[in-house]
């Protein structure tokens, strides 16, 4: 979900080789493949990929619909399409010429020369087939629609930065975000589990959308100086720096809101309001938010990443605590 910045496109007789030099970016390289794919596939961005399941999860284990076989099939894809849409970025930027000398995010294989863009793009297709292959299981549990929207959620994964419409450099990459690993996430979750939805789990489908869509935002507060240079019309760079704070803020304020107002109107039981103990978590990443730029922002989106496992872990805890 770490949609990276466009500076100058590379010709097309530029190779593999056009990179920065790997030992000048992270250092000696002496850690290994292992080390080099775990750089590639960001560990630190699955714990919010995996929040909207653990809530789609809860709530049908609360309304007596758990599935364990789908439910494991879920979690399974939702991380294999966080990790192909890492790879993607990884390996499209590269070809963009968005990565740079400038870069404030984690390291990229792919623009530092430790994998070249034939590995990071085999291996992008290999854990997109994963999912897909995962997919057909669940096809087969619920219906030819679980096909198609795991076909569009594949599409979607690699044209965030691949493909003649990136949707990361056009300012889409929130709504993208929010659809895809809040609101489907979370529905589609329930859904291959119980067969049906109700209006509470799309409603509850809103909080994690909202805090993962809140890593997009520190992203683009983050880049926001070095999109605007290179053209790229991010929402962060429509809005400005300022209103993109104010934007930050809403979504996580936003996610806890929505749960307080389901509990108030008595469609939750009280006890989901143990989501308010991960209030701490949110806090700190929203104070490098208001007082930090540039590249300590990076801490902020580990811990959005975070608060998003713990707000959806204490979600199902309360769940699972009500009478």
């Amino acid at each position: 979900m770490d949609a990276e910045r466009n500076a100058h496109a590379p010709t097309p007789a530029e190779s593999d080789s056009t990179h920065a030099s790997a030992a000048d970016v992270v250092g000696p390289t002496t850690s290994g493949p292992l080390h080099t794919w775990l750089l590639a596939i960001r560990p630190k961005t699955l714990p919010a990929a995996a929040s909207s399941v653990i809530v789609g999860t809860a709530l049908a284990a609360y309304d007596g619909g758990f599935a364990l076989g789908p439910a494991l099939a879920a979690l399974v894809i939702a991380l294999l399409l966080q990790i192909g849409s890492n790879l993607a970025n990884d390996v499209y930027d590269d070809e963009r010429g968005a990565d740079t000398a400038d870069r404030l995010g984690p390291t990229r294989v792919t623009h530092t020369g430790l994998l070249t863009r034939t590995q990071v793009k085999t291996g992008m297709k290999v854990v997109l087939g994963l999912a897909f292959v995962l997919g057909l299981y669940l096809t087969w549990v619920r219906g030819p629609l679980v096909l198609v929207i795991g076909i569009a959620a594949i599409i979607a994964a690699v044209a965030y930065t691949g493909g003649p419409y990136p949707l990361g450099y056009h300012g889409l990459g929130e709504v993208f975000v929010f659809l895809f690993f809040g609101l489907t996430a979370v529905v589609g979750t329930y859904w291959v589990q119980t067969g049906t939805t109700t209006p509470l789990v799309w409603l509850m489908a809103v909080p994690p959308g909202l805090i993962i869509t809140a890593i997009i935002v520190v992203n683009n507060l983050r880049d926001i100086e070095q999109d605007r240079v290179a053209g790229k019309r991010t929402v962060a760079v429509r809005i400005g720096m300022r209103a993109t704070k104010t934007e930050y803020a809403a979504c996580m304020a936003g996610a806890y809101l929505v749960l307080t107002g389901a509990v108030v109107a008595g469609a939750l039981p009280v006890p989901t309001l143990a989501v308010w103990l991960s209030l701490p978590l949110a806090w700190r990443a929203a104070r490098i938010v208001f007082t930090q730029a540039g590249r300590p922002l990076n801490g902020a989106l580990a811990i959005t990443g975070q608060t998003a496992l713990v707000f959806s872990v204490l979600f199902a805890l309360g769940l699972l605590l009500a009478p």
